[in-house]
């Protein structure tokens, strides 16, 4: 075997002189490239490519095959927690919307009156649809459906995040292709 860390110090009579110190260079796995297409310039200058003239080229995409072996269970439990606090307040506002938009139109007085007309006897009015499908309660209900919502939507996304990973030990997970356009 051959030792090629280089030249080591004497020791003995000489061992004390003053000799240049040289930089220490790694012993290379392959040569530098020698000839007319080599780079030129010292070291550092195989970096730079020379343009080819005449020569059109499409622009090439880079592709990377990737695989999803392991998701982290508290990241998705935080995302998905976010995620479903947004989709909770738009569910609570696409519901007050709503009924909005019916109350204006006049739906639950039309339904309200027939509804009344039916279940009505000669002492009492029957059941009164606008009092029960007030805007307060459907908001109240709304909200409750969210927050189930925020529960269990949070839970069933951890959940599916440790049985992935589980999956993902055994089959290696998914493989994602992606792409970059230049």
């Amino acid at each position: 075997m051959t030792d090629t860390r280089g030249p080591k110090p004497s020791v003995g009579a000489d061992a004390g002189q003053d000799k240049p110190a040289q930089p220490y260079h790694p012993p290379q796995a392959y040569p530098a490239p020698t000839g007319p297409g080599a780079a030129q310039g010292g070291p550092g200058a195989g970096a730079q490519r020379k343009p080819r003239t005449g020569v059109r080229t499409a622009p090439r995409t880079r592709k990377a095959r990737l695989r999803v072996a392991k998701a982290d269970p508290w990241s998705v439990m935080k995302v998905s927690f976010l995620l479903s606090i947004a989709l909770g307040i738009c569910t609570i506002v696409a519901a007050a919307v709503l009924w909005m938009v019916m109350d204006a139109m006049g739906v639950f007085s039309t339904v309200g009156g027939t509804i009344s007309e039916a279940t009505g006897s000669n002492e009492g009015n029957g059941f009164d649809l606008q009092s029960f499908l007030s805007l307060p309660r459907v908001l109240i209900f709304t909200s409750v459906i969210a927050v189930i919502d925020v529960v269990l939507a949070t839970a069933l996304a951890t959940l599916g995040a440790f049985i992935y990973n589980l999956s993902a030990g055994f089959v290696g997970g998914v493989e994602l292709t992606l792409a970059e356009d230049e």
